[in-house]
């Protein structure tokens, strides 16, 4: 009852408010609400930190995962075909005999009408000896367990530089953005000035609308900036395994220039630490495994035996004294299948042909990675070039926008020389942002490359 009355006059109370006033409490606390709930939507991050994020939920690593513990699971299977085997039957069965009346000349045998049989076996097997075979057939699943493992890391340097891509994309888009708003304020000034001098008769409308019009541009580059920055925003949510409402803020990326080793070092880096390489080591390994494989088949087999036979000739299955016997037996089995001497002749020479191709394919993914190497590297030193260039035209961009700036105010230059250095300056300032973005992509591509973008 305390609550109620109190709930009553807090409402009275605030119905006693102007309206005005409450209508300002109202929207105070709807912004409130809906600027926290954007607040909560909104995230800044590193690099570092986007790359571990999609690495941690990326669902392809699951796949890559699941695929390495299917490998675990083989190779235990082939592990345990070198154990013992054992299996166990019991058999009942009943026989009616109507003749059972032989002749044998002068004498004869007579049967019981019926007759009953109860039979159990118990067996063990152990292979002492089978060419070897279990053996290779561990070796092989332990290869393709660590091929699947070298998958994994393969897709981690995929997947990083996915990421990578997507976060230089969307850091591309917001540092353009800001070259745009940075460039609507001067332009805002510009136009108030060619205001003030048309009224002052010192310009004529036409140079008025020159300002406006170069506005109008750059304000449709920000619509397609924006749109850009709203797809690239959401494809980076989905690598992230963030909401996809989620708007991403990316921190400021360092663009001083990486120090850079000689290419050959590059190029020994790659061939020593990418996983394709390695990959291909171990498929050779497996061919080799797999010839002696087939090879083991054409030899005999020996393995020792041993079983426990029940045999119980009455209706009762249950042993009873005096109407049954249990023989041991122990022994060793030989068998051979000589016939795969011939049989497997063309089997080993395709073993061998599979063998040769892992090596020729290594060599083409050699080739491959060298020259992957040598790209990378050589778009990351032009990259750094066109920034050192591009720095150059902006310094040469801003003094002539100055000049140009001096003699509009002065009237000795015209709305158009000045509004084209104006643009000039704006798209000097925007690719000198993309080539940064373009350098920081490319040294990370030659990390790719390399084999050490994950390391």
């Amino acid at each position: 009852m305390t609550t109620l009355n109190n709930t009553t006059t807090i409402t009275y109370a605030f119905k006693r408010v102007p309206k005005l006033v409450r209508l300002g409490i109202l929207a105070a606390a709807t912004g409130m609400l809906f600027g926290s709930t954007a607040y909560a939507q909104e995230r800044t991050l590193t690099l570092e930190e986007a790359i571990k994020l999609g690495l941690e939920n990326s669902k392809t690593l699951k796949l890559s995962q699941s695929k390495i513990d299917q490998a675990v699971s083989q190779y235990n299977q082939a592990k345990d075909k070198a154990l013992p085997t054992a299996s166990a039957s019991f058999m009942y069965s009943r026989a009616q005999i109507p003749a059972n009346t032989l002749n044998l000349g002068q004498e004869s045998l007579s049967l019981p009408k019926s007759a009953n049989a109860n039979l159990g076996i118990v067996s063990v097997e152990e292979v002492i000896y089978g060419g070897g075979r279990f053996r290779y057939a561990k070796e092989s699943t332990d290869l393709l367990v660590n091929v699947a493992k070298l998958d994994v890391e393969k897709d981690r340097e995929q997947i990083a530089y996915n990421i990578v891509n997507a976060y230089y994309d969307l850091y591309r888009v917001v540092q353009s953005k800001s070259v745009v708003e940075q460039s609507l304020k001067s332009i805002d000034q510009q136009i108030h000035q060619a205001q003030r001098f048309f009224e002052q008769g010192l310009v004529t409308k036409n140079d008025v609308l020159r300002f406006q019009l170069q506005r109008s541009n750059i304000e449709l580059n920000g619509i397609d900036l924006e749109n850009n920055r709203k797809v690239i925003n959401y494809n980076l949510n989905i690598l992230l395994g963030l909401p996809d409402e989620t708007q991403l803020n990316v921190s400021q990326i360092p663009v001083a220039q990486r120090t850079v080793a000689p290419l050959q070092s590059y190029r020994d880096s790659a061939l020593s630490i990418r996983e394709e390489l390695k990959q291909q080591d171990l498929r050779t390994k497996y061919a080799d495994v797999n010839i002696k494989n087939i090879q083991a088949e054409k030899l005999p087999t020996l393995a020792a035996t041993a079983g426990l036979y029940y045999v119980n000739a009455s209706a009762n299955p249950l042993p009873n004294s005096g109407k049954y016997i249990t023989p041991l037996t122990a022994g060793l089995a030989l068998s051979w299948n000589f016939g795969s001497l011939w049989t497997n002749k063309n089997k080993v020479n395709e073993a061998r042909i599979q063998r040769e191709e892992t090596v020729i394919n290594k060599g083409i993914i050699t080739d491959n990675i060298k020259n992957e190497v040598n790209q990378s590297y050589q778009n990351y030193m032009k990259a750094v070039d066109k920034i050192k260039l591009l720095e150059t035209s902006i310094a040469q961009a801003n003094e002539n926008n100055r000049i140009l700036t001096s003699k509009y105010a002065n009237s000795t230059a015209s709305a158009t020389d000045r509004a084209d250095a104006e643009t000039l300056l704006y798209q000097a300032q925007i690719n000198l942002e993309l080539a940064k973005a373009d350098a920081g992509l490319a040294y990370y591509n030659l990390l790719k490359a390399t084999g050490k973008l994950t390391k």
